[in-house]
């Protein structure tokens, strides 16, 4: 599902020329799957405790192909926006559904980590793979690739045994305002809100910030696909981490957390390509660690209610990507076009530091 997070902007400077719409407006493309992606984060959560993930997560394939065969009918703006939008709803429970299906098979830190980094690989194969597409499928190729990897992903599902759903202790009937209200998730919301929000804005527009620099489309999609799939790495290393060296863990997140930032302003200086992927790798192996740790720590500490305290920390970070998606692609119309808004992203990305402390203690 994480495919379609980052398969418009691989090729958006495209899908500008055959919407006729500018780089700014292809950014509301992923704002619209981003705002209902928003909206069931919780809702989605709070499902899931009561029904369980399987049966949810198979709705959610079913509606992620639903949006990608609509899409692929017109490039016509109100189309777009409204398939994105309806993809949004099975890319945001089928997310948390994920999480869910290996905590109830009884995984640990390292598998959250490996289902973590499954996720990031697929939005980072997206930069890389779709650029190659364009000439054969052109604007389609992200609702067509988009569509045949939902169809495919049933499968696993359906092979997945029935779990039993977790049943609510505390607050029953409002475990969405409770989650929400539990302080000692901010931390940790924060935390995911600069590794994976910002990562995700930040992976949606390097393609074309690479492109517009003067690099060809095929190399600018396959370095800055490392910022997404590099997760596929570290992730899972996180989760490793946490298993082994609990009290270690989050040192090592605020140092993904300042190399992360660097990366990114690295990438702001318009470095020769070379450095750019060094830089682009750096940012995606940083902000794959995290993962893990968050995860993990907010399970541990909301038992009662899992999947809707997943949304929570999970939709804070989807917030990021919802507002900053579509204002880093503004930037591209001021002088340095985007890198203004590569080092705002990286200013933020450092910021999250300060959230650190308190979600070690949590």
């Amino acid at each position: 599902m994480t495919w379609n997070i980052s398969n418009v902007g691989a090729i958006a400077t495209v899908e500008s020329e055959s919407y006729g719409v500018s780089l700014a407006t292809v950014g509301l493309l992923t704002t619209a799957l981003f705002v209902t992606h928003l909206a069931v984060q919780i809702p989605g959560g709070r499902l899931i405790d009561r029904v369980g993930a399987r049966n949810v997560g198979l709705v959610a394939l079913v509606i992620v192909a639903a949006g990608n065969a609509i899409a692929l009918t017109s490039p016509t703006l109100e189309i777009g926006l409204g398939a994105r939008a309806l993809m949004g709803l099975g890319t945001g429970v089928g997310f948390v559904a994920g999480i869910d299906l290996v905590r109830s098979g009884q995984g640990g830190a390292l598998w959250q980590g490996a289902y973590g980094g499954s996720t990031m690989a697929a939005a980072g194969l997206a930069l890389m793979v779709i650029p190659q597409l364009v000439g054969e499928l052109g604007w389609r190729a992200p609702f067509w690739t988009g569509l045949v990897l939902a169809l495919i992903g049933l499968l696993p599902v359906l092979a997945t045994r029935r779990a039993t759903p977790t049943r609510q202790v505390g607050d029953h009937d409002q475990p969405s305002r409770t989650v929400a209200m539990d302080r000692r998730l901010w931390p940790l919301a924060a935390v995911q809100m600069a590794s994976f929000g910002l990562s995700v804005v930040a992976g949606n527009w390097i393609v074309t910030l690479l492109e517009l620099e003067g690099h060809s489309r095929s190399s600018a999609g396959i370095v800055g696909g490392l910022i997404l799939f590099a997760g596929i790495v570290t992730r899972p290393a996180g989760g490793l981490l946490m298993r082994r060296t609990p009290d270690r863990a989050w040192a090592f997140v605020a140092t993904a957390l300042v190399a992360g930032s660097t990366g990114v302003l690295v990438l702001a200086a318009a470095p020769p390509l070379w450095l750019g992927a060094v830089a682009a790798l750096v940012v995606g192996l940083s902000a794959g660690l995290p993962f893990a740790p968050i995860f993990n720590t907010t399970l541990r500490l909301r038992p009662d209610a899992p999947a809707a305290a997943i949304g929570f920390v999970n939709g804070s970070a989807v917030l990021v990507i919802l507002v900053g998606t579509p204002l880093a692609g503004l930037t591209f119309g001021l002088p340095g076009e985007g890198r203004v808004g590569f080092l705002i992203i990286g200013l933020l990305w450092a910021s999250a530091l300060l959230a650190v402390r308190k979600a070690a203690r949590s």
